[in-house]
């Protein structure tokens, strides 16, 4: 590969040829949504969620940003904001992984073995560590709740009746950019 823009152009179009279905944001390749199946065997299985990726200038020799979309029950995953803790992303990132290895291994082990002991969403630790029936069980639920086929379809606003208008303005873009020229401000 002779350039970080060949290589990333290659990882994006691997993904796209793979079984995931990617969505790109913006008609960029960039940034972009991939479908992601919970890993059969697990407590995750049948979930599906909508993961966004966002791949710097510098990939492959910088990570991409990975955030869940829709709600997961995770110890290593933040619950309001789909961030997600994982070493070999966030870390010990090296240019040989690529964005298939992500959704292949690095993901489907994530969820398979979550660490409690290096949490991002604490209390989804703390039931792990005391209640490991109550926690299954939590993590069902949201599975049931908020990763359906069709949770990842409709916008997280509109699908999660829990999050309030704050919430939910404080996830849109204010960006002027977002207006339509010649349209008119309320």
């Amino acid at each position: 590969m002779s350039s970080p823009s060949k290589r990333r152009d290659m990882d994006v179009m691997k993904l796209m040829m793979s079984d995931y279905t990617v969505e790109p944001i913006n008609d960029g390749i960039n940034e972009f949504n991939v479908e992601f199946h919970g890993p059969k065997e697990s407590l995750y299985e049948g979930g599906v969620w909508k993961v966004r990726v966002e791949l710097p200038d510098a990939y492959p020799y910088k990570s991409p940003s990975i955030g869940f979309q829709n709600k997961i029950y995770h110890p290593n995953v933040d619950e309001m904001s789909g961030s997600v803790c994982l070493d070999v992303i966030n870390q010990t990132w090296s240019p040989m992984f690529d964005l298939l290895n992500i959704f292949e291994v690095f993901l489907p082990q994530l969820l398979l073995y979550p660490n409690p002991s290096d949490p991002l969403n604490a209390d989804a630790a703390s039931l792990m560590m005391k209640d490991q029936k109550q926690y299954e069980q939590k993590v069902k639920e949201y599975c049931e709740r908020y990763a359906k086929k069709e949770d990842i379809s409709t916008p997280l606003e509109e699908s999660d009746e829990d999050i309030s208008d704050e919430d939910i303005s404080d996830r849109q873009s204010t960006s002027s950019e977002d207006n339509i020229a010649g349209e008119v401000d309320p």
